[in-house]
């Protein structure tokens, strides 16, 4: 048990990393699964909306985000990391022979890890939507993976704002 002593004393000593009862700076993992998912969510519901050729679409929710993240005091050194898999509702409207559509349908983004972002990889499924055809759909989903690239960029934003912590 620590004395205020002891606590005191600790002004003598070079700044560790971590708590006080860890002076070694040997192993400590905080979990920061609150505060990252809760940024993930508000970083690509901000994400706006993305134009194609025949429409545009926008992400309206997060409506899967599970995964860690954390940091971990080693030897003294901040460590971060996370694992996460996501998947995004988006809604948008598509010009199809020359009538306006409206679509719904899911982003799934698999695991992706701290340092993985320029491998991210996306599957899109469209909401059944009974007058599409396939060739429509097949445009629909090649148009909803025009949202990596914007999708990355936040993602990557979230990495610098986990490593700034």
């Amino acid at each position: 048990m620590l004395s205020p002593d002891d606590i005191l004393s600790n002004k003598s000593q070079p700044a560790t990393l971590g708590s006080v009862w860890n002076r070694a700076g040997t192993w400590e993992e905080k979990s920061l699964n609150k505060w990252a998912s809760d940024r993930i969510k508000e970083l690509l519901t901000s994400v706006g909306s993305v134009e194609f050729s025949g429409g545009k679409a926008e992400i309206t929710e997060v409506s899967n985000c599970v995964g860690d993240a954390f940091l971990v005091t080693v030897r003294n050194k901040k460590r971060v990391g996370y694992n996460y898999e996501l998947t995004l509702k988006v809604r948008g409207e598509w010009n199809i022979r020359e009538e306006k559509k409206m679509v719904k349908g899911h982003i799934d983004i698999p695991e992706f890890s701290f340092g993985e972002l320029d491998d991210l990889q996306m599957q899109v499924r469209i909401s059944e939507e009974k007058d599409l055809s396939k060739e429509d759909k097949l445009q629909i989903s090649q148009d909803l993976k025009m949202f990596l690239q914007p999708v990355r960029e936040k993602l990557l934003l979230f990495e610098q704002e986990l490593k700034d912590r």
